[in-house]
């Protein structure tokens, strides 16, 4: 598979992300602009298109519920509110920067899939949720690189 694609596809993963792509691109021995930039896509086309479309998944959650496929949807709404626990504290007291902060934090359970969830159940505005994601999400790959590099902080 071509690296840029691999990178790009893995930049889309929940948890994973841009964050871990880029780690993964470097210790690979992938071009570091192209990692860069393959993980950078990854990161916006989540921010721009989780939070149109969360609303939809809740719909088809609540609607599996009655299914063969509840456990699926039981599964979702355990996450969901082991979200809004989680990202609470951060979005109410500082709001867009505090959904910022909680996105670029690298850490599992955090990062843009987690913050489109949390910003569409704490009821940011899409355009600040969006800013936020993405800002998040970048800020998040440039706290790997450094180690990724073999850096020291």
């Amino acid at each position: 598979m071509n690296e840029f694609l691999q990178i790009f596809l893995l930049s889309l993963i929940p948890t994973f992300e841009g964050r871990y792509a880029i780690v993964y691109g470097i210790g690979r021995g992938y071009s570091l602009w192209g990692t860069l930039l393959a993980a950078s896509l990854g990161v916006l086309l989540l921010s721009l298109t989780l939070p149109p479309l969360l609303p939809y998944i809740d719909r088809l959650m609540l609607w599996l519920e009655g299914t063969s496929l509840g456990k699926v949807a039981r599964l979702y709404l355990t996450y969901v509110e082991r979200v809004r626990r989680k990202a609470h504290p951060y979005v109410e007291k500082w709001g867009f920067w505090g959904l910022l902060i909680f996105v670029a934090v690298p850490l599992p359970g955090t990062g843009v899939w987690t913050g489109s969830l949390a910003a569409y159940l704490l009821g940011i505005e899409k355009r600040q949720g969006i800013a936020a994601l993405l800002l998040g999400g970048l800020l998040s790959m440039a706290i790997t690189l450094g180690p990724a590099l073999g850096l020291r902080m």
